[in-house]
């Protein structure tokens, strides 16, 4: 585990402590938490930070221990509270274990951000096997499962909670090019608003943001903190079971361009 925090991180306290934002007279402010899974250093850190500046504590998960100290260190440079729990996500058992850790460390997970980054080969439609299927499934839709399943029944306890869940356009228009990939992102948007329906009456947001662009820094929309701050307007409409960050229609032109043989 790697820790960081501000120095000032506990008003009137003598030294800083996790799940306290401040002490004012007799009433504590709890501090709320995000844990982001899959965090890297493009649409996980534009998130971050944009949960950051609004005194959220935030958690890393991810493999690369190394690639996690720096991004904890660059949230910690600017003012927010963090730490880092290195996992393998495929590992089921790590993954639980990590979750169980940034709550002990941090607090309930107030809003779990799923996000890993496709890896494995990318198939074409007619070229995909259950091998390659299941290699995204794992990753996209049962790592989903399994960071859900860790986090769920506290939020149910309290009554409170949101679930974020990410995909990329492939979930919602169907490209032969990203064929397995797109088999499980279909797939955990189809679960994320099956969540968002049964969770809903029970306090708890659940929701889709489907990426319909890459992550580029200075583009008005796809800057990581343009994405960011938009991650932090759903998480405050739990209404919403879905945010579309892109064109959809120019990746719809992009796939009928392709499929003309122009592509």
């Amino acid at each position: 585990m790697l820790l960081r925090t501000k120095s000032n991180y506990l008003i009137g306290g003598p030294r800083p402590e996790f799940g306290v934002t401040a002490v004012i007279g007799r009433d504590v402010v709890v501090a709320k938490t995000l844990v982001i899974v899959g965090a890297g250093p493009g649409l996980g850190m534009g998130v971050a930070r944009a949960f950051g500046r609004q005194d959220f504590q935030v958690g890393l998960i991810a493999r690369s221990e190394d690639r996690l100290a720096a991004l904890v260190d660059e949230l910690t440079g600017l003012g927010i509270t963090a730490a880092a729990f290195p996992a393998d996500i495929r590992d089921r058992d790590a993954l639980a274990d990590a979750l169980a850790r940034a709550g002990e460390v941090l607090g309930p997970v107030d809003v779990l951000e799923y996000s890993p980054s496709p890896t494995g080969p990318i198939t074409h439609a007619a070229q995909t096997t259950v091998t390659s299927a299941a290699a995204q499934f794992e990753l996209h839709v049962l790592g989903a499962v399994a960071a859900v399943g860790q986090v769920l029944p506290q939020m149910r306890a309290r009554g409170e909670g949101t679930l974020l869940l990410t995909t990329g356009v492939s979930s919602t228009i169907a490209a032969p090019f990203l064929a397995n990939v797109g088999l499980a992102m279909a797939a955990l948007r189809n679960w994320a608003h099956a969540l968002h329906a049964e969770l809903g009456p029970q306090g708890i947001h659940a929701a889709t943001v489907t990426i319909a662009s890459g992550v580029i820094p200075g583009d008005e929309v796809a800057d990581p903190d343009a994405i960011g701050a938009r991650y932090y307007s759903l998480y405050q409409r739990p209404d919403r079971a879905e945010e579309v960050i892109g064109d959809l229609e120019a990746f719809r032109a992009l796939v009928a361009e392709r499929a003309d043989g122009h592509g």
